[in-house]
């Protein structure tokens, strides 16, 4: 039977993942993610959608998205996951299925769990143990939003705007943000262990407390 069309709505907000088939690596060098990157900015002015945060990791994307009219972004995905494979086709010679069934979508309010969201997308380098900092992660829109570095494809998100009365108070208080992030991550971590372990622990109190 024919697959479903995927379901997204106009003037709606969405966490946006794709990944590589069977979580094989789909970015090997820095020249593909910056591939994948233009392609985005290429793209994204022939279709309708603002971009708020993105993480590109190397076997997944996450993006952060407003769809204003929600036919032209599937198009977009579409357009710019082949486009990329051809290139990577063309580069090492990959034979077979390149991303993994279609791309997911995850509603999102817009409300305070936007930026949550938008904090949860930039942290990936960080949870995967990547870097300790996202401020080193070159693949992501932090950068954009803790520093002000230009980037043309963000469409700046209006949680962000309202958390300060400047810039620089805006990015003070993101950069504020993630830190605690990362700090409340690394407690649980030394406290508990891994995620997995975390789990466990979790269990185990509650099996306590019946």
């Amino acid at each position: 039977m024919p697959r479903q069309p995927r379901l997204l709505l106009s003037q709606s907000y969405y966490h946006i993942m794709t990944r590589g088939n069977n979580k094989n690596i789909v970015f090997k060098c820095d020249a593909d993610y910056q591939y994948y990157l233009s392609l985005i900015l290429r793209y994204k002015a022939e279709h309708s959608f603002e971009l708020y945060h993105y993480c590109l990791m190397s076997n997944h994307t996450h993006f952060l998205v407003k769809t204003k009219k929600a036919k032209n972004f599937s198009v977009f995905m579409k357009k710019i996951n082949l486009a990329y494979f051809h290139h990577y086709r063309q580069e090492y010679g990959w034979i077979g299925h390149f991303w993994q069934g279609r791309y997911k979508s995850k509603p999102v309010g817009r409300d305070e769990y936007f930026i949550e969201a938008g904090k949860y997308i930039e942290l990936n380098p960080v949870r995967k143990g990547i870097v300790n900092n996202p401020d080193n992660y070159p693949y992501s829109s932090y950068r954009y939003y803790a520093y002000g570095d230009n980037n043309q494809l963000i469409t700046e998100d209006v949680f962000y705007c309202e958390m300060g009365k400047s810039n620089k108070d805006c990015q003070e208080k993101y950069k504020e943000l993630i830190v605690s992030e990362i700090m409340i991550s690394n407690y649980k971590k030394t406290v508990w262990g891994t995620p997995k372990e975390c789990y466990k622990e979790s269990q185990k109190i509650k099996r306590y407390l019946k």
